[in-house]
Formats: structure tokens, C-alpha cells, sequence
């Protein structure tokens, strides 16, 4: 029987060999956050049923281990907007498939290392080792992110997200692969942005462009579809919805886009972070990011509320820097670069804004109450 492995181990030098044995075992690994709360750990292991956790003193049996099939390589856990975790599995040949598409849009040659330093337990930090893996090229695993370390690894590729960006000097890389939160305007030349979910096995669109293998549509809604050999093979939890693609293979993402003049992709958001006040789409990003520029702005979220004059409207959470701005000045500020529309109705000053920890705001984390 194939088993489900649960490897509860830090990043480091060992990382890579230890999800090398569990896959020449014919076994599947599934990657713990070591940050997470005993709850929510034991919460994960309910739902996706795995056969041992493997940690520094060795296999620890489950019960109700549920197998894992043949040519299955990972299960990666993620619970998208509803807090329900579910595994989304993904097979040798999807993990493949990627590395040969990343690696050959990338030009990498056989003397190029990859640094994985971002969480293992996300596809964004565990798609860097076995891409690595897959295409027999070398990589340095960090257990996490630290900027001296990171300078001093001695890479030349490395995924990171804005934040982990914003605290290195890029110049030391020769390609950044950014993903995660929206990338900064001024992103490094040696930076390249990518498009994709958990489900697609990392980035499968880079720089607007997908990759080779990779088909791309966009239906009546806006919604962007897509297809392509490093799709997921299905989900994985008891609560995990059974197909996750339709018949003809195409996996609805449920983010919404379109494509520019120039032939690129332009994700605009989730479907269900769009707030429609008054007849008017409003998209979070570009509210949040004029709002960044004011003085006063430590960190700042968007999101709609239900309003029984509007529909929805536009609520901003500031986590204030000194003295905070009042909604009649934040009002003003969107109002002068952005239609008026977009600007806020309500404000809540807040200590933190709910973050995922490749930095996306978390929006269903939001409290509704100032």
C-alpha cells in the first residue's frame, strides 16, 4: 500500500534527501507548517489522513490512514478562502512537467542553484526543491526566510515573494521568480512574475505569457481557465470537492482576468474579493496601493461589505503609523488618482492586517466590527 507521509522536519541541507526517500519508497509526502498551532495541525491530519508524521526522532503511526495511489508525489495542503483545509495532490509527471516548463522559460543551465527559502508546507517554497529534484539541479533549502542568509547562500535562483524582495539585494540572482502578493511596480529586470495556485504546481504563467504546455482561456464571466500536464490530479480531504476539473481537463481557478493588447494575461483578483458598489467594480489592489502612498499608512487592506444602499461598500483596515488619516482624507486621496467609486465608506485602525505567510492578505479573516 501506498502510504501518505507527513514530514514534520525543518528546512535545511537534510530536506531534500528526506523527500527523495519518501518518493523512492513509492510514498507520497505531505509537508507540515511547524509554525501552526497544535489545533490546527491536528485539524490537517484529520482531514487528510496520512499513514505516519515523520519527524527528527522518526515515523510516528497514524490511525485511519487513508493510501495514496501510484505515481502520486505530494499532497499540499491548502484551505483557499473557507479556513477548511483540503490536499491538493499532485503526481511525478505534473511535478515534471513544471520543472521542465519553469526551467527551460528560465534558461537555467546545469550551473544554476536554486534557494528555496520561503514556508515548505506552500507550493511556493516546495515547488523550488523539487523542481530542483526533477531537473538533477542543485538547491540550498533555508529553514524560512532571512535576509543575511539568503545573501549569503550562494544561488542564482531563488522564489520570492514582494516582502522577502523588498529586504534583499536582487542584484545578487541572476532570476528572481516572484509570486505570492502582487509584485512591486518597481520590480527588479532580473524578476520574473508568475501566475498559478497551489492547484497548477506553482507558476504556470510568467511575465502575462503561459508557459509551454500551458493553455490559457477566459469564459463569458471573466473567469480564468486553465489546462496543461501540471494540472493537480484531484483533491484530497473529506470535505474536498471530487473533480476539480471538468471533463475536458480545463480547472476553473475562480480568479478573474483578461488579456492586454499586448497579447498578455492581467489577472484583476479573486472573484470573490471584487466588490460591486453601486453598479461599479472595485478591485482591492489599486485602492490599497494609493492608500499605501499616504502618510500615517503602516499596512492596509481593502474588502467589501454587504450595504443596503450600494450592494457592497468599500471598507479599508489601516494599521495606523503615528497618527492615522480619517476616512474623510482617505476619501479625498483615492478620489484624486482613482474614480470616486472606489473610495472607502468606512474605516477600521487595526494592530495587523490577517496575512498568509507568503504575505496575501486574508481577507476572510477580517473582522466586520470597528
Amino acid at each position: 500500500m501506498r502510504r501518505l507521509v507527513a514530514l514534520d522536519l525543518p528546512g535545511g541541507p537534510g530536506f531534500a534527501d528526506a523527500l527523495r526517500r519518501v518518493w523512492d519508497d513509492g510514498d507520497a509526502a505531505l509537508v507540515l507548517d511547524r509554525r501552526a498551532p497544535a489545533a490546527t495541525t491536528a485539524m490537517l491530519l484529520d482531514e487528510l489522513r496520512p499513514a505516519v508524521v515523520r519527524d527528527a526522532g522518526g515515523d510516528h503511526r497514524l490511525d485511519q490512514a487513508e493510501p495514496t495511489e501510484a505515481g502520486d508525489a505530494l499532497v499540499v495542503a491548502t484551505s483557499g478562502s473557507t479556513g477548511v483545509p483540503k490536499g491538493v495532490v499532485l503526481t511525478h509527471d505534473a511535478l515534471r512537467a513544471s520543472a521542465v516548463a519553469t526551467t527551460t522559460r528560465l534558461g537555467l543551465t546545469d550551473e544554476d542553484v536554486w534557494l528555496a527559502c520561503l514556508p515548505l508546507n506552500h507550493i511556493g517554497g516546495l515547488a523550488v526543491v523539487t523542481r530542483a529534484l526533477a531537473t538533477d539541479r542543485r538547491v540550498v533549502v533555508h529553514d524560512g526566510f532571512d535576509a543575511d542568509a539568503v545573501s549569503h547562500a550562494g544561488a542564482t535562483a531563488v522564489s520570492l515573494v514582494a516582502t522577502a524582495l523588498q529586504r534583499i539585494d536582487p542584484g545578487i540572482f541572476r532570476v528572481i521568480v516572484l509570486g505570492g502578493a502582487r509584485p512591486p511596480a518597481d520590480r527588479p529586470p532580473n524578476a520574473v512574475t508568475t501566475y498559478g495556485m497551489t492547484e497548477t504546481g506553482s507558476g504556470v504563467v510568467y511575465d502575462g505569457r503561459p508557459l509551454d504546455g500551458v493553455e490559457v482561456r477566459i469564459d463569458e464571466t471573466g473567469e480564468i481557465h486553465l489546462r496543461g500536464p501540471m494540472l493537480l490530479r484531484a483533491y484530497r480531504g473529506r470535505h474536498a470537492p471530487i473533480q476539480p476539473r471538468d471533463a475536458d481537463g480545463w480547472l476553473a481557478t475562480g480568479d478573474l482576468g483578461h488579456w492586454r493588447s499586448d497579447g498578455r494575461l492581467h489577472v484583476d483578483g479573486r472573484r470573490g474579493d471584487l466588490i460591486i458598489s453601486g453598479g461599479e467594480n472595485v478591485w482591492p489592489e489599486p485602492v490599497e496601493a494609493s492608500l499605501r502612498e499616504m502618510p500615517g499608512v503602516a499596512d492596509v487592506v481593502v474588502a467589501g461589505r454587504p450595504d443596503p444602499e450600494w450592494g457592497e461598500r468599500v471598507v479599508v483596515w489601516i494599521v495606523p503609523d503615528g497618527v492615522p488619516p480619517t476616512l474623510t482624507e482617505l476619501r479625498a486621496h483615492v478620489r484624486a488618482s482613482l474614480p470616486a467609486f472606489m473610495a472607502p465608506r468606512e474605516l477600521h485602525l487595526v494592530e495587523a492586517i490577517p496575512r498568509t505567510s507568503l504575505g496575501k492578505p486574508a481577507r476572510h479573516r477580517l473582522s466586520p466590527r470597528a
